[in-house]
């Protein structure tokens, strides 16, 4: 596999460091599941997690290789993002949305921008959330903004925050990015899983940006980087926590098999039925077809992006479908394995805290039921004009819908 993942070519980049990191990373694995608990406990990753995620060079993946990253594929990404969540949910998600704000805000800002946040090869992490629109007033060499927003998964760790607000005069909205300092943070991260991402709420009032700091949300043309920064922050987000969901789904199996081995043989153990050997297979088919679909859907959008081509509609359909077949399918391979661990996942440890993660990550909004539904609506035939507007499915002509309908 890794050979088909470092392939030369003339427009995607394809980073020689993957081979390099992933050792690196075997490395520090023992670490990272060693401390998911108590990451879990203190509601963040210990300063040892994360002093050794910075010196395997793991946050720089999603960095442009011109300003000092990595800049690795799609498919690479999914395989970093997967190993990491493998060892600790918690840390592979506090990771994917770290290296992927800061790599995209390092795509799509310019020269004074990138000088302030990733000079001379170093870089800042960047935190925020871009789905919930806050709101933006033009004033004389930046913006105004205010609002409140939640989920910024990994703002332990950041130094700046990105964030989303709407300038409702131009009808246009931005993300905007700025000190960590200069917002007020709500340390309200009290849920069922993925506790230890430090996804709290934060706010601002009033808040000036500079222009050079802001770039429009919806934009696929990068003033740094390469083609894979042509595919905007949405399909940005769906590599990621594809990779996210597949780690996971590895791990559930791995932890039943060592549960099995560890029952079988003893009175009455359940692991000894026909009926669990057919479920663990269909389990083990399950996520085996979701990861073979998910490479098959990023090989194929890789050689669009290398041939200088945007994503085509139909191509970001089925990688927002795929991202959602990805999700569930390891869900129920969560809830097999819940089943068949009895009371082995009810009990504090391993099982009990990938179980509960992992029905955090679905909650997600790109793996929710709306994009399912926009999904299933486009394939149908039944969105003939509309285009994929971050994680909208827009009409772009809609006088023509509304003359058909007629």
């Amino acid at each position: 596999m890794t050979d088909t993942l470092v392939e030369q070519s003339a427009g995607l980049h394809v980073s020689d460091q993957f081979d390099a990191l992933m050792g690196r990373l075997d490395e520090i694995l023992p670490l990272m599941k060693d401390s998911a608990a108590r990451n879990e406990e203190q509601g963040r990753l210990t300063d040892e997690v994360v002093q050794a995620m910075h010196e395997t060079g793991v946050f720089r993946i999603g960095i442009p290789k011109n300003l000092g990253g990595y800049e690795f594929s799609p498919r690479q990404v999914i395989e970093t993002l997967a190993k990491v969540s493998y060892a600790d949910a918690s840390t592979g998600w506090a990771l994917m949305a770290l290296q992927m704000i800061s790599g995209t805000t390092a795509a799509y800002l310019g020269k004074e921008a990138a000088d302030d946040l990733f000079p001379d090869g170093q870089y800042s992490l960047i935190a925020g959330q871009g789905t919930r629109l806050g709101k933006a007033r033009r004033v004389e060499g930046g913006y105004r903004i205010t609002g409140q927003w939640s989920f910024a998964s990994g703002m332990h760790q950041a130094s700046h925050i990105h964030t989303a607000a709407l300038d409702e005069e131009a009808g246009k909205a931005y993300v905007f990015t700025f000190p960590k300092e200069q917002a007020t943070l709500v340390d309200n991260w009290d849920v069922m899983g993925l506790k230890a991402t430090g996804s709290i709420d934060y706010s601002t009032e009033d808040l000036f940006v500079p222009d050079t700091h802001v770039y429009d949300v919806a934009t696929m043309h990068p003033l740094n980087g390469g083609a894979i920064y042509r595919m905007g922050l949405a399909n940005m987000s769906g590599i990621c926590h594809t990779g996210w969901a597949l780690g996971l789904g590895r791990r559930l199996l791995d932890e039943m098999q060592a549960l099995a081995q560890k029952k079988t043989g003893t009175p009455g153990a359940s692991v000894d039925t026909q009926q669990f050997y057919a479920e663990y297979a269909q389990a083990e088919a399950k996520l085996r077809a979701a990861r073979a679909w998910a490479m098959e859907v990023w090989a194929d959008n890789e050689a669009t992006l290398d041939q200088g081509e945007l994503l085509s509609t139909e191509q970001e359909t089925l990688t927002r479908l795929m991202l959602n077949n990805t999700t569930w399918s390891v869900h129920e391979v969560c809830m097999t394995v819940y089943k068949w661990a009895a009371t082995a996942a009810l009990r504090s440890g391993d099982l009990q805290r990938v179980f509960r993660d992992m029905h955090a990550g679905t909650q997600h909004v790109t793996s929710g039921p709306v994009v399912l539904q926009k999904c299933g609506k486009k394939l149908a035939g039944l969105a003939p004009h509309a285009e994929w507007v971050f994680i909208d499915l827009v009409d772009k002509n809609p006088t023509d819908t509304q003359e058909q309908a007629g």
